[in-house]
């Protein structure tokens, strides 16, 4: 199977480096400065599994002469319209898209470009940053990929992307109910984000004080109402676990949300806050910690866009 590799930063550049050390047919769309680095230093990760470097084949969007079988795309939020552009050609009758961004208007987004046969569902598990000289660091042993049909079932197709993708150095889950998944990493990395950037700092750091944990369980709660109105309702365990993890007063976890506003990079504001607090408004659901948290991301985003202008 011809994969190409939309992102080569933390998390395209994670999952893309394990393949192409598993000798997959792996090729990444580069743009300048990245391919620069890739070709001087090679596409370098260090990980608590073992650090590596490999030389991966690799392209530019000017040079994409024919379909790939599958397009793993792994970009922030704020960076797809951009890379729809850039992947367009290298989208044929039968290719799949496997989109590993977080939230769910990727989706609409997607389909509204390519139509709804390519796009499949994805959620990926894995805590790295893209480091200043190229290194991808992985900063927790969590490593995994799941993938399915967005209508549910295991289809032919979703069979060969399995066996494409198993094997790789990371765990694989082949879904039959990709969507639920989705929502249930959006439900928590909405409560996280929204924890972290509005009360400012880490879980532990939030809910060691007075009313913190009383806060960051209302935040979970808010989150968790949106995805059952929505007819996505995590199940009891899954909720349980997400909330143990969002009120542990010894949790040094952050929202790679909080530290990216913490570097002064832009933000998955909408893709991750925005979004969520739509739907509860199309629900009648009252989300007041979401919509400030969302707000206060808002203003941050103005703030850094005009201080780059200047």
């Amino acid at each position: 199977m011809r994969i190409l590799i939309v992102g080569a930063g933390a998390v395209g550049g994670y999952f893309g480096a394990r393949l192409a050390a598993a000798g997959r047919e792996v090729t990444f769309l580069l743009r300048a400065r990245r391919a620069g680095q890739l070709q001087r230093d090679g596409l370098r990760l260090v990980s608590p599994h073992g650090d590596l470097t490999v030389r991966p084949r690799w392209i530019e969007a000017s040079r994409i002469a024919q379909p790939y079988d599958l397009i793993l795309l792994g970009v922030k939020a704020y960076a797809l319209d951009g890379a729809m552009e850039d992947f367009a050609a290298a989208v044929g009758p039968d290719t799949m898209i496997l989109p590993l961004l977080n939230g769910m208007r990727h989706i609409e987004r997607l389909v509204a470009r390519f139509g709804e046969k390519p796009v499949l569902g994805g959620v990926c598990r894995v805590v790295a940053e893209l480091r200043d000289d190229g290194r991808i660091v992985q900063m927790a042993p969590m490593q995994s990929l799941a993938y399915g049909e967005r209508g549910g079932g295991i289809s032919d197709r979703i069979r060969a992307v399995d066996a494409a993708l198993r094997g790789a150095g990371f765990a694989t889950v082949l879904s039959d109910d990709i969507e639920q998944a989705m929502w249930d990493k959006w439900a928590f990395l909405a409560s996280l984000a929204g924890i972290c950037c509005l009360f400012g700092g880490s879980v532990g750091q939030v809910v060691s004080v007075p009313d913190g944990a009383r806060a960051a369980r209302a935040l979970c709660d808010e989150a968790l109402s949106v995805a059952a109105a929505h007819g996505f309702p995590l199940a009891p365990a899954v909720a349980e676990q997400a909330i143990a993890g969002l009120t542990d007063a010894g949790s040094t976890i952050t929202a790679s949300m909080y530290r990216d506003r913490q570097a002064g990079g832009p933000v998955e504001v909408e893709q991750i806050l925005g979004d969520l607090v739509e739907r509860a408004d199309a629900q009648r659901i009252d989300v007041p910690l979401l919509r400030a948290a969302a707000v206060s991301l808002r203003v941050y985003e103005v703030q850094r866009i005009r201080q780059e202008g200047r």
